[in-house]
């Protein structure tokens, strides 16, 4: 049976053709948390179904300017709802399916393509997020903009620079997944869950990134004097080799795979908890710096907590003098990249 698919302001219609009235199969409810994610790809609808199983949101709405793309993505996870906490789960391709969401996330974008260069990628995105992101705050000028469009630091820029919005209301999903690849190696290699694994990357994504283990913890234990009888001790080659898996972790899944999803979305679906429900939760997101470390004007992943108003400044995370370095040349080639595209 064909469906189609009728919008009424924010109640969802879905009615067989040719039938009589159409059914309401949810309504929204005012005062309810309202999550809207701008573009239905693989990780958008990864990101929404992440936040249907966690009970996140009584609204999740999704737009994309392909029309049967999105309708097709809304009906497929509708029809799962019967397995997953109560919610309303629309979409369209107009962009008022978005309006006085709390937080909107930014997905869309185009794929890099094999040998493309990072600022071609850069180039292409700004010009979508230059559009889209004006029209996000149009129609819900009260939201926080999660940035997942890639490179997500340059678009993070792009979003903080175009949408008069206080920096804090605008974060990017920067460096979140790397480091729970992070600790997934660490405590693998230690024989511990990662839950117990303190331990970020911090930096531009992409790029090279920064491991911060002087600060990297297991529980109570600072990893430099991690010695436990039976959990090892990690060396500086391992140190080497957990990092380097980290880098290519992405270029692994992808070339298995076509794309990553789950880990972003899982990631994606954690900060949007922390806004929504106030949890002041540290994050290595991405976010505007103003003097932190001597680097200003540029967006890059630090530990920062996150909560209802945005990201906050960030944590005066320790860091050796390789770190700081670090640091400093991934604000240098994150301003490479925008001054390449002319931002």
């Amino acid at each position: 049976m064909r469906y189609i698919r009728r919008l009424r302001r924010k109640t969802v219609w879905l009615m067989p053709i040719g039938s009589g009235a159409p059914k309401l199969l949810r309504m929204s409810q005012s005062g309810q948390h309202k999550i809207a994610i701008v573009g239905a790809g693989t990780a958008g609808t990864t990101i929404a179904w992440c936040c249907m199983m966690q009970g996140l949101g009584r609204q999740i709405a999704l737009y994309d300017a392909n029309r049967t793309r999105v309708e097709a993505q809304v009906l497929d996870l509708n029809h799962g709802l019967q397995y997953m906490p109560t919610a309303a789960v629309e979409g369209s391709d107009d962009i008022g399916i978005c309006a006085d969401c709390d937080v909107a996330v930014l997905t869309a974008g185009v794929r890099q393509r094999p040998g493309q260069k990072r600022e071609e990628l850069a180039a292409a995105n700004a010009e979508i997020c230059q559009k889209l992101v004006p029209e996000i705050v149009g129609v819900a000028p009260a939201a926080i903009i999660v940035v997942i469009t890639s490179p997500v630091d340059a678009m993070t820029y792009v979003a903080s620079k175009v949408s008069g919005l206080s920096t804090r209301r605008v974060i990017g999903s920067g460096m979140v997944v790397d480091s729970s690849r992070f600790r997934y190696l660490i405590a693998e290699r230690c024989r511990v869950t990662p839950r117990d694994v303190h331990a970020f990357i911090a930096g531009e994504n992409g790029g090279e990134g920064v491991p911060l283990w002087s600060s990297a913890a297991i529980a109570s234990v600072p990893l430099h004097e991690w010695a436990v009888p039976g959990h090892g001790k990690l060396t500086v080659r391992d140190r080497a080799e957990i990092f380097e898996n980290v880098k290519e972790a992405a270029q692994y899944v992808i070339a298995g795979k076509g794309a990553t999803s789950y880990a972003i979305g899982l990631g994606v679906s954690q900060i949007i908890s922390a806004v929504l429900n106030d949890e002041n939760r540290v994050f290595s997101v991405s976010s505007m710096l103003n003097d932190y470390r001597g680097i200003s004007d540029v967006c890059l992943s630090v530990p920062s907590i996150v909560n209802r108003g945005g990201v906050e400044a960030p944590l005066p995370s320790p860091m050796n003098q390789a770190e700081e370095l670090g640091l400093a040349e991934s604000a240098r080639s994150a301003r490479e990249i925008l001054r390449k595209i002319g931002i």
